[in-house]
């Protein structure tokens, strides 16, 4: 097991951190699948909440909210993005295995949101292989785990499936990853659109959509680029090994995408009880634009405000195909 406390964790700040990436990977494991041991605790690492870090995360999905940048309904105080420490949590495994030697494709996503983290706080990580299968000719890996903030209460909650090592060109689209619930994404053409999710809700309600284009500057950072690692989202030379024209758009910064457009919809609601599990269906390419939404499929009282549960959706523009799918719930005041 690599031992977190001699690991640098998104702290490498030297002009030679290509060598000490190098470096650091020594000795790790390759990443494949007869090297999983299942269960594998991946580690703990710590996490700094800084300023750099939420601005880094505004500029990957153009989400530049007032409550990242000066001060939020939470006491006041700038918060972290919802999904702000998700790609921290699915690059656990770094802690193990060599991250350049990764061509992996990420089929599923899930977490829950349970508090905000606030801006420099130490936030702790922890992350385990719980599971591995086969299907389909592929090796999958399925990982838990956490984000604990600084008085112990829960952040965030993670649940990722992800194909080790394949060609994601060959796989990209042939639907590996179907949703047992199956979301259409379509919706009455009557249908009211809403701008707020609240105690006027109701079942066949539209979340006003959210519009956006990830360039290719904003994929890179967001993964990992400025670590000097290559992938598939960040260097065209490792995508098309992989079997891809162009890079395309890591899974995670969709994921982080629908967590904005529910931020939007539920207010604070969502940062403290919010749930969201998509699968990704197939993959979406660097500048091209796609439209995120939802539509209400329960509204149920409970103790503390309404429940509400969503079919939730990504689609490419150009061709108006279903890429990402999924589920997610949140529960808002009652009045």
């Amino acid at each position: 097991m690599t031992d977190p406390t001699s690991r640098p964790w998104r702290d490498l700040t030297d002009p030679r951190r290509a060598e000490a990436t190098d470096r650091l990977e020594a000795g790790l494991k390759e990443p494949e699948f007869e090297n999983l041991e299942i269960p594998e605790e991946l580690g703990t690492v710590q996490v700094v909440i800084d300023d750099h870090k939420i601005k880094r995360y505004a500029f990957t999905h153009d989400d530049h909210s007032s409550w990242h940048l000066t001060g939020s309904p939470f006491e006041g105080k700038r918060i972290g993005h919802a999904a702000l420490l998700g790609n921290d949590l699915v690059q656990l495994f770094t802690l193990v295995y060599a991250a350049s030697q990764v061509v992996g494709y990420h089929t599923e996503e899930q977490m829950w949101f349970d508090s905000p983290a606030a801006l420099d706080e130490v936030v702790t990580l922890h992350g385990t292989y719980t599971e591995a299968y086969r299907r389909r000719g592929e090796g999958y890996v399925v990982m838990e785990a956490t984000a604990t903030g600084e008085d112990g209460r829960s952040v965030v909650r993670h649940r990722g499936v992800e194909i080790l090592k394949t060609t994601p060109g060959a796989i990209g689209g042939r639907g590996s990853a179907l949703p047992e619930r199956r979301v259409t994404g379509e919706v009455p053409k009557d249908a009211r659109v809403v701008d707020t999710l609240g105690s006027d809700a109701r079942v066949g309600d539209v979340l006003a959509p959210l519009h956006k284009t990830v360039t290719a500057e904003q994929a890179a950072v967001f993964s990992r680029v400025g670590e000097y690692v290559r992938n598939i989202h960040n260097d065209i030379d490792v995508a098309r090994a992989g079997g891809l024209r162009v890079p395309i758009v890591q899974g995670q910064q969709q994921f982080g995408v629908l967590a904005q457009l529910l931020t939007l919809r539920s207010g604070p609601a969502f940062l403290t009880s919010g749930w969201l599990r998509v699968k990704f269906l197939a993959p979406l390419k660097v500048f091209e634009p796609f439209t995120s939404t939802g539509v209400i499929t329960a509204v149920t009282p409970v103790d503390d405000g309404l429940r509400i549960d969503l079919e939730v959706w990504v689609r490419r523009d150009t061709d108006n195909r279903l890429i990402t799918a999924g589920w997610a719930a949140v529960t808002v005041p009652a009045s």
